[in-house]
């Protein structure tokens, strides 16, 4: 593993050339709404199609949010529930 540094000054290793700091990943994490239920990559990944809200992501098939990459099974329940309280729902 190699030791990298942020251009905040983080320390971190990682195995692989990635150069995401986990430290400020975590910093920038939203602390509610339905982006914070969710992984950093299914986070970073809906944020990078434009959809930061529900009523966006309602707007979409599930087989349409599983094509974007960075977005796994794992994170449907999530989404579904977060859809789901809110009144809304993937679309069919």
């Amino acid at each position: 593993m190699a030791e990298k540094i942020c251009e905040k000054g983080h320390t971190f290793y990682k195995s692989s050339d990635c150069p995401t700091c986990p430290t400020c990943e975590q910093e920038k994490a939203p602390s509610s709404g339905f982006l914070s239920k969710l992984s950093s990559p299914a986070r970073n990944a809906l944020l990078h199609e434009g959809i930061d809200t529900l009523e966006k992501l309602s707007t979409f098939t599930e087989k349409e949010i599983l094509k974007i990459h960075g977005i796994g099974p794992a994170s449907l329940p999530t989404m579904r529930d977060s859809l789901k309280e809110e009144g809304l729902s993937f679309q069919t």
